[in-house]
């Protein structure tokens, strides 16, 4: 199966169960911020089948979404291409996304943000 055939299985799926129309975008854009929580705290523990299945769970709710706003999320996904395909810069060890464009003052002062953000993470 490819992913279109699994994206027409969740729509039915949730329709079945009247997520699709009952549900809000708000609501669905909400669970979808759950399930990330999900996700991050599988991740963290280093737990593959939870972040597998947290994953799947976020996707599902962006479907849900999607449909209630009458779009794809394949729709989306090119749309966000084509707003980062020509973007230039370098991901930095502590994780910081800098720019091509950005002065060498930005790049330590987002090095000092991602080191910051992950001591935090990594004294949880």
């Amino acid at each position: 199966m490819n992913f279109h055939d699994y994206e027409d299985l969740v729509i039915k799926w949730a329709e079945a169960r009247k997520i699709i129309p009952n549900a809000t975008p708000v609501s669905q854009c909400l669970k979808a911020v759950s399930e990330m929580g999900e996700l991050a705290d599988a991740v963290n523990k280093g737990n593959r089948e939870e972040m597998i299945d947290a994953i799947g769970d976020v996707v599902v709710c962006l479907i849900n979404l999607c449909e209630l706003e009458d779009t794809d999320i394949t729709e989306c996904l090119g749309h966000a291409y084509l707003e980062i395909k020509d973007r230039k810069g370098t991901l930095l060890p502590n994780g910081v996304f800098v720019k091509e464009e950005t002065g060498a003052r930005a790049i330590a002062d987002a090095a000092s943000i991602g080191m910051q953000i992950l001591k935090g993470l990594q004294a949880k």
